[in-house]
């Protein structure tokens, strides 16, 4: 299901980083000042596929893959895979055409880490992306 109404607020809370909300299918979502989910819990289908739309992304089933395999790891570690982690681990799964970089920058140009995070609705990754 595509979301067909979507707002974003920029609320900026006295002495503390921006914060925004993203309201979508009239349910309110809160997100960091760049857009990420502040709750993973709230991540459902339809928010991943409107972040997706806002990053130019047209999800596929390979997306998804990648998508899906980013909440599991989360799940597990409680932080996202570093790209060389995601990489090998994607082509052990899906075979050594998908075990690369270069595959995931194809799937998710503006860098993996980034838009495939936010997407899977994780919080945005930290140090070198």
């Amino acid at each position: 299901m595509l979301i067909t109404s979507f707002e974003q607020h920029i609320i900026i809370m006295k002495g503390q980083k921006k914060m925004a909300t993203l309201t979508a299918i009239e349910k309110t979502y809160e997100v960091d000042a760049d857009g990420y989910l502040v709750d993973i819990n709230e991540w459902n289908i339809e928010v991943a596929n409107y972040l997706a739309k806002v990053e130019g992304i047209d999800m596929t089933e390979q997306h998804w893959e990648i998508v899906n395999y980013l909440h599991e790891y989360y799940e597990c570690y409680q932080i996202a895979p570093m790209i060389k982690i995601l990489s090998k681990e994607i082509g052990k799964m899906f075979g050594p055409k998908t075990g690369n970089t270069k595959y995931l920058y194809e799937l998710f140009p503006d860098g993996p880490a980034k838009q495939a995070c936010k997407i899977a609705g994780l919080p945005g990754p930290t140090g070198c992306v």
